[in-house]
């Protein structure tokens, strides 16, 4: 036992003595125990004492500095170091470093501190609503500033009128806003006083939100009733309506559902294609092929139930959108027409007028498909249109007059002489049949007001000459403020005319596209789209921004 003891003793004294001598060591190699020894430099107290100072000194003058920045910075942009107190005025002096415990939060007053209130928000003396917002930046030369909006061509679509010339920079500010909220109208995300949507438990009073812009079927875009200006027409290329299935052969027909966005397209590759019309994909829906036909022409019965389709034969097809199913019609009872392609389809849906042989048009019931009556003219008959919603018919043809029909009566009520015309080749009213167009051989596009036609004056309200070969289809736009002239044997024949000044568009069809040797057009319901269909088997598709409905 005293042996083990011992034993571990002598390591105890040994590392005793290891710790001593190397505290020792450590003291003894200390520069400042070296040196103070030596008397090169003051003691350690002493140095202790100076790093305070100097520390103390570098801390003032940070201090310094800092209030230095937060002056200037509440010189400029307000108090936003110091929560708002009441009393306290903008341009009062910050509180110095360190007489107050620093705050949690801050009011941040960057913009100001008077907050704008509109009066029509104004309650009461005693309620004030603040709903406005301050702009960040005023241009205080913007009263004084005047833009000519005629002299530069991009600016004249913000004219009101067409003898407007300058505007003042504020004005011209809120038309440029107004601008870009038509070419843009899906930003109502960002409206900070719209109303949020409702959710389970809220009132049903209010209204408003995606819910309840989801729970109908109404349109998202009210329709602008701002006039449409001549001059420069403001429009876009999409991509084609038939990219997708391009046809092999001359388009004939294009036209629009009375949704906007069904479009069918018919050939004389025996095909009736039908697309959705978005702008961007226009994905194809359906392709029928009928086999021994032709198309000439197709078009939608106006309620869109049905799809009439004709060429070159004794008899003519009906397709059913609803049914899906292909009918076949004719040859009709007791006619000997031997060609059927050519038809219109009055706006009621309930009567089809095919063009049939020396000058008999033939009316063909829409439901029953069986001929209910004929009407007969001098001449050959080339053209027809309806007007008053489906009760009066228009033709010419061969000797140059213009055919008025009431088929209550299926007698003639008026015949007159079109101007300048040889030949009657196409004949169009507008929707409200307040206007009707006449198309000749030369290339003569005659434009008549209705009533004062019917009245006894001959004189034509405006002479187009813009086209030198004979005329194709024509077409008024919804409002009677575009009217489309084409020409199938003239490379991009086709213009646009502003009715209201019967003045031709100078951009279109423009240096960068080619319409080809276009041979049918047609616009959407709401005249946003304009489809154009050419030789090349190809529907051009543009959109006119004037219009924000498809």
């Amino acid at each position: 036992m005293t042996s083990l003891i011992s034993q571990n003793a002598l390591p105890k004294r040994r590392l005793e003595k290891d710790d001593s001598s190397s505290s020792d060591e450590e003291t003894m190699g200390s520069p400042v125990a070296s040196d103070a020894e030596a008397g090169k430099k003051p003691r350690p107290e002493d140095r202790r004492k100076e790093r305070r100072r100097k520390k103390k000194a570098l801390q003032a003058r940070q201090g310094q500095e800092a209030d230095e920045m937060r002056r200037l910075e509440s010189s400029l942009f307000g108090n936003i170091y110091t929560p708002l107190e009441f009393g306290t005025e903008a341009g009062a002096a910050v509180p110095a470093r360190g007489q107050g415990d620093a705050p949690l939060f801050f009011v941040d007053r960057s913009a100001g501190d008077d907050l704008p209130v509109y009066e029509e928000d104004l309650g009461s003396e005693d309620e004030v609503v603040d709903k406005g917002r301050k702009p960040a930046w005023v241009d205080e030369e913007e009263d004084s500033t005047e833009v000519d909006i005629l002299k530069v061509a991009r600016l004249r679509k913000l004219r009101k009128e067409a003898d407007e010339r300058v505007i003042s920079g504020k004005e011209y500010e809120a038309r440029l806003r107004g601008h870009h909220a038509k070419l843009n109208p899906f930003t109502g995300w960002a409206d900070m006083d719209r109303k949020a949507p409702l959710r389970d438990g809220d009132s049903d009073e209010e209204e408003g939100g995606v819910d309840n812009m989801l729970r109908n079927n109404d349109e998202l875009v009210v329709k602008g009733t701002a006039k449409l200006l001549p001059g420069m027409l403001d429009y876009s290329r999409l991509v084609d309506a038939n990219a997708q299935d391009p046809s092999s052969g001359p388009i004939n027909s294009v036209q629009f559902h009375r949704n906007g966005q069904l479009m069918l397209v018919a050939g004389l590759d025996k095909h009736l294609r039908f697309f959705q019309i978005d702008g961007k994909r226009n994905p194809k829906i359906q392709s029928i092929f009928v086999e021994d036909c032709p198309i000439q022409k197709a078009a939608f019965l106006p309620d869109g139930s049905e799809v009439i389709l004709s060429g070159r034969r004794k008899f003519f097809y009906s397709f059913d959108l609803v049914k899906a199913a292909v009918s076949k019609i004719g040859p009709l009872t007791g006619r000997e027409e031997k060609s059927l392609e050519s038809f219109e389809i009055s706006p009621d849906s309930r009567t089809i007028a095919f063009i049939g042989n020396e000058g008999y048009i033939l009316l063909i019931s829409s439901k029953t498909k069986q001929l209910i009556g004929t009407l007969k003219m001098n001449g050959n008959v080339r053209s027809l249109a309806f007007a008053d919603g489906g009760n009066q018919l228009l033709s010419s043809g061969g000797d140059g007059h213009v055919y008025h029909w009431d088929l209550r009566t299926r007698k003639c009520m008026h015949k007159a002489v079109d101007e300048g015309s040889l030949s009657g080749l196409s004949l169009c009213t507008s929707q409200d049949s307040s206007y009707f167009a006449t198309g000749s051989s030369s290339g003569i596009v005659n434009v008549y007001k209705r009533d004062e036609f019917l009245g006894g004056k001959r004189k034509p309200l405006k002479t187009i000459e813009n086209l030198t070969t004979e005329m194709g289809q024509m077409k008024f736009n919804h409002d009677a403020q575009i009217l489309a002239i084409s020409s199938r044997k003239d490379r991009n024949g086709m213009r646009l005319v502003h009715v209201p000044s019967f003045t031709v568009y100078q951009n279109w069809p423009g240096p960068r596209f080619s319409l080809q040797y276009p041979r049918c057009l047609d616009f959407s319901p709401g005249s946003g789209f304009l489809s154009v269909g050419h030789a090349g088997g190809k529907v051009l598709l543009y959109k006119l921004h004037h219009y924000q409905n498809a």
